[in-house]
């Protein structure tokens, strides 16, 4: 491939990250904390909470980041719907799992929650997994079988949604 082509790639990627995944990951949960701290007992950051939520953020950031190169590189697009990859990516992570990169997300909202220790934070991750799990399911996956064909639902049969099998699938 040529570097000029793959580095626009990357670099939409990029773009896309620090708008959507950044956004909901990290600048959302904040402002729930903020809107809702003075309304709910919400104690300073302990020790352990500061690192099991760096954790859980280092966790989450190389989820999403592994499955963003991988659409890059091997999908030859972006994680933006309107410039997904162009060839299904079924290695990496999407061999254990068809929705890394949002579980990636999910650990990042999970990340704030711990760190503020907030109840409001894991009502907006449910939140954000529902409306996930609808955008998956009424946009995702019947554009998927539309444009990869008998190739996406042999995938699916593989590959479970959520929860991750500990072998990969071949």
């Amino acid at each position: 491939m040529q570097v000029e082509k793959l580095s626009l790639i990357l670099l939409k990627t990029a773009i896309f990250t620090a708008v959507a995944p950044f956004t909901v990951g990290l600048w959302f949960p904040t402002q729930v904390h903020r809107a809702y701290d003075s309304l709910t007992f919400s104690p300073q950051p302990s020790f352990p909470c500061e690192i099991v939520s760096w954790i859980l953020f280092g966790f989450g950031a190389a989820i999403y980041f592994w499955c963003a190169w991988d659409f890059s590189v091997k999908g030859l697009g972006t994680p933006a719907p309107i410039d997904a990859p162009k060839n299904l990516v079924v290695n990496g992570l999407y061999r254990y799992l068809r929705n890394p990169m949002y579980v990636g997300v999910f650990f990042l909202v999970l990340s704030r929650a711990v760190y503020f220790w907030s109840v409001p934070i894991v009502v907006y991750l449910l939140l954000v997994a529902i409306c996930a799990n609808l955008f998956i399911l009424c946009y995702e996956e019947p554009h998927l079988r539309k444009v990869f064909g008998e190739q996406y639902p042999d995938y699916c049969r593989r590959v479970p949604r959520w929860i991750p099998r500990i072998r990969a699938a071949r």
